[in-house]
């Protein structure tokens, strides 16, 4: 286990996604998945309110929670402001939809709370009062931002600190072995401001995986068309990297993958998600898999 940043939560090294559930994995299906991972070990699964076609997502994981009774077992993460049902980050938004999650999710409390994305067009003051009204009442523990760039983030942190109000205590923001920007301003914020990383799109929408290797194996699918924009020199260099150090472990690519991330400065845990447990059982070997400082190295000058 992981701790979260200065938070008190204890999590597993991955985040299960639930961007699936009542997506493309219905109800039994998604039962299957969040059984497997908790077999393995696995308490920390990633939601919102957008998800599974708006509110499903929720719905099946409170479904989940309550036939398991497994509730203070789990830390569970949502999100407001993305969905056009609930969107945007005001005061009145996020007391309606904090309370719609929670409804969905079963539960009195969510365990980390995220923005999923900024909203330039409320003032950040009002976002950051709300989330703090929703930790004080007990309904949220911590807060997360997603899609944040570094000079908002600072901002909202520097307001939270000098406000006396909850603070995010952990960023979620699109990193991996081929998408490093993180790298460049968020990375060295993150790490001053004592806050944790959770990157989503943790494989790139599949090419991290090694499925997509030529643009006649990307189909008509939207998700491996935009994982075949990777499909370059560099791509290529990334890819012979991941399969020597796959070869070397007895793993797949997508294990490698996510092992490199996960041992990356800041992060705690990649976001990855599953349609079933046979695919879930790469991304738990993530977990286990220690690499060699050599092997990150050689990964990450692939992809440089």
């Amino acid at each position: 286990m992981t701790k979260l940043g200065t938070t008190d939560l204890d999590v597993y090294g991955l985040n299960l996604g639930g961007n699936v559930f009542g997506w493309t994995a219905d109800e039994p299906q998604s039962f299957a998945v969040l059984d497997a991972y908790t077999a393995a070990g696995g308490n920390f699964v990633d939601s919102a309110d957008l998800y599974g076609g708006g509110g499903g997502s929720e719905e099946i994981l409170g479904n989940w929670l309550t036939a398991r009774h497994n509730r203070d077992d789990v830390i569970v993460a949502t999100k407001v402001g993305l969905w056009d049902d609930r969107p945007g980050l005001s005061a009145k938004n996020i007391q309606a939809a904090a309370e719609d999650s929670l409804r969905r999710l079963k539960t009195d409390h969510i365990d980390l709370y995220y923005a999923h994305r900024d909203d330039p067009d409320t003032p950040l003051e009002e976002t950051l009062e709300a989330f703090d009204a929703l930790v004080r009442a007990g309904k949220v523990r911590y807060l997360g931002a997603s899609n944040y760039t570094a000079g908002r983030l600072a901002e909202a942190l520097s307001i939270s600190d000098r406000n006396g109000l909850a603070r995010y205590a952990v960023l979620q923001p699109h990193y991996n072995l081929v998408e490093r920007d993180y790298e460049r301003d968020l990375a060295p914020l993150v790490e001053r401001e004592g806050l944790a990383t959770l990157p989503y799109f943790a494989l790139a929408l599949g090419f991290l995986t090694g499925k997509y290797r030529t643009k006649d194996e990307t189909g008509d699918s939207p998700r491996a068309a935009r994982a075949a924009s990777y499909l370059d020199g560099r791509g290529e260099r990334v890819l012979a990297a991941l399969d020597e150090v796959a070869r070397a472990h007895g793993v797949s690519v997508a294990t490698v993958s996510l092992a490199w991330l996960r041992v990356q400065p800041t992060v705690a845990a990649p976001i990855a998600s599953a349609r079933t447990p046979e695919q879930l059982t790469d991304l738990i070997a993530s977990v286990r898999l220690d690499l060699s400082n050599a092997e990150v190295t050689a990964l990450s000058d692939a992809a440089s």
